[in-house]
This record gives structure tokens, C-alpha cells and sequence, in this order.
């Protein structure tokens, strides 16, 4: 098992190194740059001003070394104007250039400034992130019992009139994308048209005092389109448990059909059921875009559509670094959990 941590984690430092890079440089390039420029600069300015701004703040370097020192292993940039002040990367305004640390990027936990928010990007993140972790939180406490249950029981007798419906809703749940089953939440539950007020379309109120009226449309949404997807691979993992040899003999032996299920199926049919559960969170992470951006809610996603919508590169970045952690440490969690649940795998 350490032999197996070891690879893993050196392959989730690569993985995440080369994500990042490609992450950095789509995010440089020349017309996202030439846009900070005239964000900050002005918007009139000239291609010359724009090449001056830009090699002023260090954005004419070769794109290595800015990813360098974006993550931290390269010295910062620093440049002394005709006056003799110095500035850089790594020095705040009205700082001794001195005292400055030599590295400040991601690795030291210098994420860089929000040009929209105007905020520490480390501290942007960490906030919505808490927003979206409380989402996600009630989206998988309602979400995976309710599509195992379903899963389990339409599995145990496959092909019953109990099967057909509930199979029918699993697949009806999956293709019904969260913009629509969202939009329609909103024009039953929460709107005047339909005269069924129970629930508030916007969910904004929910950041600072989460209620049942002001949180139930955005978890329903999320909920009801994964629930499908894990329903339905749970059915089909349970079908096939059901049908192998060992469960034949215990039925001929006489056991009993509920022990059948729950003391020999049910583990054997959660191995699979169970990484998609995981694959959950990353997708959770960033295909909550819709729902937040829909009902208002500012969590992670919505800071993703804010960043890529104003071109707020340093944001960019920092969402991108940890949406990458997010998917390979759900993945490793997913492996390990797949080896202890599988004994042929942990005995091999």
C-alpha cells in the first residue's frame, strides 16, 4: 500500500504540474494580457503603452519563467525604474525591496490580487470554496442515499414493474440538464405565475442564514441530475451481483432473500456505485456553475464565470489550482476506497 501512495502521489505532482501549466498558458495569452493592460491602464492606450504596461509588470518574460514564479521556484521579477525605485513581483508598494522574500508565488501562498474583486485571490477562493462546500455537503446527503436505495431496490428484482418506473426516472433525471430542471423549479416552486410560493428563485440569502425556503430549489437541482447517473450504475452493478454463482448457492441453501442482500450482494454491488460517488465531487466543484450562476448563489462557481467573464488571469489561476487538487486527491480517495472494498485487489 506505501508502494501504491508513493506512485500516486508522484504521479498527482506531475499530473497537477503539467494541468497547471496548460492552465497558464491559455490564460497568457497575448489578447488575455493586451485586456489586463487596458483594464489597468486605460482602455484608449496604444499597442506601444500596452507593450510598455505589460514589460513594466513583468508580463514580457518567457512564459517558463513566469510560471515560475507564479508557482514559486523561480525569484520573482524585479525592475528599477529612471528615478532608482525598485519594484517586483515579490514587493509590496511602499515596502523596503530589501525585506522582500526572493519567491512569492503558490507554494509560498502567494496566489496573487484579484483585478475584479480586488482581493487576495487566496482569500477569495477560500470563501466562495466554504460556499460551495456547504452546497455540495446537502447535495450529497440528499443525493446518494435516495440514488442508492433507488439503485439497490430496482436491481434486486430487475425487469419487475418496480424496476421499469423507477429505471424510467433514473434515466429521465440524467439527460434533463441542471439549466432546465432548474429553470423549471423556479417557475413552479417560486414563482407568482404559478401561484405555488414556497421557495425564494434566489438563493443569496442562503450565504449568511441557509433556510429550507432559500437552499432547497439550488440542492434539488444538483441532486436530482447525479442522482440518476449513480442510480442507474448501482442497478446494474446490483443486477450482476445478483446473478452470480455464490448468490444461487445461498439461495439453495435456503438464506433467507434479505440476508442474501444485505450480508453478500449489497458490498460486492457498492465497489463500482462507489467511484462514481467520488467522481462526484469534482464535478460537483465545477458543474455547479449553472445552478450558482441561475439561482445567484456566490460560491466557487460563480467565482469561475465572474474570473473568465472580466479576464481576471490571477483568479483564473487560482480556481484552476484547485479544482486540479480537488479531482486527483477525489480520485486517489477513490482508489483506495476501491482496493479495500475489493479483496481480490488488496489481496494481489
Amino acid at each position: 500500500m506505501l508502494a501504491f501512495l508513493l506512485r500516486r502521489s508522484f504521479t498527482m505532482v506531475l499530473t497537477a504540474i503539467c494541468l497547471t501549466f496548460i492552465v497558464f498558458v491559455l490564460t497568457n495569452l497575448a489578447p488575455n494580457l493586451e485586456k489586463v493592460a487596458k483594464s489597468e491602464a486605460g482602455s484608449r492606450i496604444t499597442d506601444v503603452e500596452v507593450a510598455s504596461w505589460l514589460e513594466k509588470n513583468g508580463y514580457a518574460q518567457p512564459i517558463l519563467i513566469r510560471y515560475g514564479e507564479w508557482l514559486g521556484v523561480w525569484p520573482g521579477w524585479t525592475r528599477t525604474d529612471d528615478q532608482g525605485r525598485v519594484t517586483g513581483r515579490c514587493i509590496e508598494q511602499g515596502a523596503d525591496p530589501a525585506a522582500a522574500p526572493r519567491r512569492c508565488g503558490v507554494l509560498q501562498g502567494d496566489w496573487g490580487h484579484s483585478t475584479v474583486f480586488k482581493e487576495d485571490v487566496s482569500s477569495i477562493v477560500s470563501t466562495r470554496l466554504w460556499q460551495t462546500a456547504k452546497l455540495m455537503l446537502w447535495v450529497m446527503i440528499v443525493m446518494v442515499p435516495s440514488a442508492l436505495l433507488i439503485g439497490v431496490v430496482a436491481g434486486m428484482k430487475e425487469g419487475s414493474r418496480l424496476d421499469r418506473p423507477l429505471s424510467t426516472i433514473s434515466i429521465l433525471t440524467t439527460a434533463t440538464p441542471e439549466y432546465v430542471s432548474g429553470v423549471v423549479f423556479i417557475g413552479i416552486f417560486a414563482s407568482s405565475a404559478v401561484g405555488l410560493k414556497w421557495f425564494n428563485g434566489s438563493a443569496t440569502s442562503a450565504m449568511d442564514d441557509m433556510t429550507f425556503v432559500n437552499f432547497t430549489l439550488p440542492v434539488m437541482t444538483v441532486a436530482l441530475y447525479g442522482m440518476g447517473y449513480i442510480a442507474r450504475m448501482t442497478r446494474a452493478s446490483m443486477t450482476e451481483v445478483m446473478t452470480a454463482q455464490y448468490i444461487r448457492t445461498a439461495r439453495l441453501k435456503g438464506v433467507s432473500f434479505s440476508n442474501i442482500v444485505i450480508r453478500h450482494a449489497l458490498r460486492n454491488a457498492l465497489i463500482a456505485p462507489f467511484t462514481v460517488i467520488m467522481l462526484q465531487f469534482p464535478w460537483l466543484l465545477n458543474g455547479v456553475v449553472i445552478v450558482e450562476s441561475l439561482f445567484n448563489y456566490k460560491g466557487f462557481g460563480w467565482t469561475l464565470v465572474q474570473a473568465a467573464g472580466n479576464n481576471d488571469i490571477e483568479l483564473l489561476l487560482g480556481v484552476s489550482v484547485v479544482s486540479v487538487v480537488v479531482v486527483l486527491t477525489t480520485q486517489l480517495i477513490s482508489d483506495i476506497g476501491y482496493v479495500f472494498l475489493n479483496p481480490r485487489i488488496r489481496i494481489s
